[in-house]
């Protein structure tokens, strides 16, 4: 049975394949309570991060501080710093004990949206470091329930994206990174505009 829209979504959504939750984390609902208000957006492009063998992935490195949440329960918050000026939010998926997580890279926004354009000064939110900052997500998000409401920072049930509206292809800025791990087809991208009622 699917879980009617607006309903936050369970750990057991996040306990499956990484790559398998990537995709459909496609059309589902990034919420932010800020200061008694609530920001949302439709999440419109992921990225999947597979192990310890996956050399894109934090976890290459094994088990360290920064990378111990990747390690723990499904459906938990990473959130990273990087470049010295960003954060990142990524949602832990597979069983415990297994270090994988996707990287929420864009949302199309949809509730307190004049907090989200001061927050953006304007601009969009089409890119990881822009949407923790048009949400308001720092440090204080990383390890906090993503299926519950009271850390301020969940996903809902929104509407499935079809497969002809989505475009796979490999992952953004892993430079360094060798093949074949650098080209994975692992990154998932809404490739069209999105209906107006979705915002009900």
């Amino acid at each position: 049975m699917i879980p009617p829209v607006g309903s936050i979504l369970s750990p057991e959504f996040y306990n499956r394949p990484t790559l398998r939750v990537a995709r459909e984390l496609l059309g589902m609902r990034l919420v932010r309570a800020l200061d008694g208000i609530r920001l949302a957006g439709i999440i419109t492009e992921t990225e999947a991060y597979v192990g310890e063998q996956d050399l894109g992935c934090h976890a290459k490195a094994g088990r360290t501080g920064r990378t111990a949440v990747m390690y723990g329960t499904a459906g938990h918050a990473y959130v990273y710093f990087t470049y010295g000026m960003h954060w990142m939010l990524n949602a832990v998926t597979e069983a415990e004990g297994f270090p994988g997580a996707v990287l929420l890279r864009a949302i199309q926004p949809l509730d307190g949206l004049e907090v989200i354009s001061a927050n953006r000064q304007g601009r969009d939110t089409n890119g990881p470091a822009k949407l923790t900052q048009a949400l308001g997500i720092q440090k204080d998000s990383n390890n906090c329930n993503l299926c519950s409401s009271s850390a301020g920072l969940w996903i809902e049930m929104g509407y499935p994206i079809p497969d002809e509206s989505v475009t796979i292809g490999p992952r953004v800025g892993l430079y360094t990174v060798p093949e074949p791990w650098k080209s994975k087809p692992w990154r998932f991208r809404v490739n069209s505009s999105l209906p107006k009622s979705w915002s009900g």
